[in-house]
């Protein structure tokens, strides 16, 4: 009897065991699950070391960066480039370098177009334009620097802000000589860009000043701004009130596309048309910095939530 009931006893208690067991490891599953999908750097770490999900081919050309290295990196044209202590590398499409330049920026902003790159300090005052491997021009500003844009000719354009001005907008040609100045006295500058003939200048700016915010896209002309600043004006297009405007960009046949924060619009033949519309959307993203084309990812709700991604080509439209 004593035999049998040390054996139903040892049956117990290897059940409870089991049970202990199966719950603790249940509880690791559950907090390893939380702190893998929490923490970035843990999910990278096991992602890497346990799971084993990084795979790397012997012929994939890589750039190796030292682990101290604070570096800017910037692909434009076929190169990429890599901005460390004042060093510009530009790497090839094989992954070794092809150019060393010395570029005395160390908190820069981009913007590239075709075979052109330009280089600003942010809130500084020195840009550089590269135009494949070689510095261009090199120029200071008075002020400091907000904004830079190139387009495909290597025409550049900089927002400077803090001057006795609210904004002034400086365009270069490619050759780095200034063609003109702009002033803008109370409005905020969110985006400039040059079409791709050098032939306008298109500003987007937002008021907000009073209670309703108010956006404008001014259209210059560089050819009178040459020569006559103060009568270089040749359009406004006014915003319906509370729109926003983040971004604007000329495409081929100097189609102006204009992106708000609801609808996407496109300014041609001195016609403000709407392209997109997104009130009562919910957008995940959307671009127009593409050759023709504007695209849109909305969320869309159901039974299960899932994302449209939507994609239009304008390039038919006279």
């Amino acid at each position: 009897m004593k035999d049998y009931w040390k054996e139903t006893q040892s049956r117990m208690l290897n059940k409870k065991n089991i049970l202990i067991a199966i719950i603790i490891v249940a509880l690791a599953i559950l907090i390893i699950t939380i702190v893998y999908f929490s923490n970035a750097s843990v999910m990278e770490w096991m992602d890497k070391n346990i799971f084993r999900k990084e795979v790397k081919q012997d012929n994939v050309n890589s750039i190796e960066l030292k682990e101290d290295q604070h570096a800017n990196i910037h692909a434009f044209n076929k190169y990429i480039g890599v901005l460390s202590r004042n060093k510009f590398n530009i790497y090839g499409s094989t992954g070794n370098e092809e150019k060393s330049l010395e570029v005395q920026i160390s908190n820069p902003i981009f913007d590239s177009a075709n075979r052109f790159l330009v280089i600003a300090e942010k809130k500084g005052k020195r840009l550089y334009l590269i135009t494949d491997q070689d510095i261009t021009w090199q120029a200071e500003v008075e002020g400091n620097i907000a904004q830079v844009h190139v387009n495909k000719n290597g025409y550049v354009a900089v927002v400077i802000t803090d001057t006795s001005y609210k904004t002034v907008i400086t365009m270069y040609n490619t050759e780095g000589k200034e063609i003109f100045k702009t002033f803008l006295s109370s409005k905020r500058t969110t985006d400039v860009c040059i079409s791709n003939d050098n032939k306008h200048l298109a500003i987007a700016e937002v008021d907000t000043a009073g209670t309703i915010i108010q956006s404008n896209i001014k259209i210059i002309s560089v050819e009178k701004a040459s020569s006559e600043p103060t009568n270089s004006l040749e359009n406004t297009y006014q915003g319906e009130n509370d729109k926003l405007i983040t971004n604007i960009e000329y495409q081929d046949k100097n189609k102006l596309i204009c992106m708000y924060t609801d609808s996407i619009h496109m300014i041609e033949n001195n016609k403000d048309n709407i392209l997109m519309d997104h009130k009562n959307k919910k957008m995940l993203f959307q671009s127009i910095e593409l050759t023709n084309h504007v695209i849109e990812i909305e969320e869309k709700a159901s039974r299960f939530i899932y994302s449209r991604f939507h994609c239009k080509n304008h390039e038919h439209r006279q």
